[in-house]
């Protein structure tokens, strides 16, 4: 407890994730909807201008997401963010409204971001991809990827080993998918429906 503290007192984005993680479920739940939730959202809209982060609270972002420094972090809400991404200053995820990728883009676990980078449009990143300074990706990109330029262009199969920082360790992820089940909620991306059945075998 006295660990969760100091990094919500101390650590910028630790605060802001915790906080879009709070607002977000004080917005679902019947009870709070009305009466915690509005106040709760302008504290968070207060730190989204003090930090220079927008992430919707709506947005489906799976467990272990890890900001290495704030500032300039832009996540549309129609997002879906796996387990375990990290992410870095000055980047995008965001909606393409025309063309052949409408939409907001799927981002695997254990992606790590560099800063600069730009990711749009209705695009799936497979899980433990590296995404280069500046990269701009348009196109999906599978597993263990490395991506940089513009476009965005494959430039080796290494991955993001070694650069994801402070990994939710499996059985968490696994709690976590469990409880989204129990409570009605869908299927996560960050945890595959057929994992949860084979555990209850």
């Amino acid at each position: 407890m006295f660990k969760w503290l100091k990094l919500f007192l101390f650590n910028a984005g630790f605060k802001y994730i915790a906080l879009v993680r709070i607002v977000g479920f004080l917005k679902v739940n019947r009870i709070t909807r009305y009466v915690l939730y509005p106040p709760a959202k302008l504290i968070l809209l207060h730190y989204r201008h003090l930090y220079g982060m927008a992430i919707a609270e709506y947005a489906d972002i799976g467990p272990g997401l890890f900001v290495t420094r704030f500032g300039g972090i832009y996540i549309n809400g129609d997002c879906l963010l796996g387990a375990n991404v990290n992410l870095s200053p000055l980047i995008l995820f965001g909606q393409t409204n025309r063309g052949e990728v409408i939409g907001s883009p799927v981002i695997g676990n254990r992606v790590f971001i560099a800063s600069g980078a730009r990711v749009t449009g209705a695009i799936t990143i497979g899980d433990d991809v590296a995404i280069g300074a500046n990269a701009v990706v348009v196109k999906d990109a599978p597993p263990r990827a490395v991506l940089a330029g513009v476009p965005a262009k494959i430039i080796s199969d290494r991955g993001s080993e070694g650069y994801i920082n402070r990994q939710v360790p499996p059985e968490v992820i696994a709690a976590c998918a469990r409880a989204r089940r129990d409570s009605g909620g869908p299927d996560a991306i960050w945890y595959p429906p057929d994992m949860l059945e084979q555990e209850a075998l």
